[in-house]
């Protein structure tokens, strides 16, 4: 556990880019990015066919959409755009990595819902949600280390860290337990697969930092 939160950083390996905003990156660089994207994907898919409850931040966009009359959807990039801005003063830089974040995941989401199991036991429900949060812990260390830009989220946490020099664990526990009590406030739902997001993600993308660098 004390190696876990001592992860403050996003190692550079031998396929890291040298910079973010790279538009002619090398093979095996997008090789670990797409990678990573596809499991982040497929981690999001299982956590939403479990049944038990959403991410913190589709929790947020709900309640904002319950205040606004949005729809979920445009709440949802609203958010993003606003993150983005936030990356302003962190000094995070966007990159080829920024937009296949979205094309890649919506699209492994859409793809892989039609294929995975639906628990109506709430065991099962909760192990399936266990298993998403930590597959899109180890996606979230392997596409990260590509260093070809980070999703808006992700970005969020990685700004914030080096700011703050704080563990990552830490920097992204908080982010996620303040954005589900905002969402919770503004009438959004939370279940148990939510909680196990907000309290979970920060440490399994240590652990998938972790994992990248020992093994890879």
């Amino acid at each position: 556990m004390k190696k876990i939160f001592s992860v403050k950083q996003i190692p550079r390996l031998k396929w890291s880019s040298p910079t973010p905003f790279n538009l002619r990156p090398r093979v095996i660089t997008l090789c670990y990015l797409n990678f990573g994207l596809v499991l982040f994907g497929l981690g999001e898919s299982l956590l939403i066919a479990s049944g038990a409850g959403v991410s913190p931040w589709t929790v947020l966009a709900q309640g904002i959409s319950f205040k606004t009359g949005w729809s979920i959807g445009f709440t949802t990039m609203v958010v993003s755009f606003f993150i983005l801005l936030l990356w302003i003063p962190l000094a995070q830089k966007p990159g080829i990595g920024t937009i296949l974040n979205a094309l890649i995941i919506a699209f492994m989401i859409d793809f892989s819902l039609v294929w995975l199991p639906y628990p109506q036991l709430p065991v099962w429900q909760l192990i399936q949600s266990v298993f998403g949060v930590f597959i899109v812990g180890i996606a979230s260390g392997i596409y990260l280390t590509a260093n070809l830009g980070a999703g808006p989220r992700d970005g969020l946490m990685t700004g914030l860290q080096a700011v703050t020099g704080l563990p990552i664990a830490s920097i992204r526990v908080a982010i996620e337990v303040t954005v589900v009590a905002a969402g919770w406030y503004l009438g959004g739902v939370v279940g148990a697969g939510t909680l196990l997001f907000a309290f979970g993600i920060g440490p399994c993308v240590a652990i998938g930092i972790l994992f990248v660098r020992r093994f890879f």
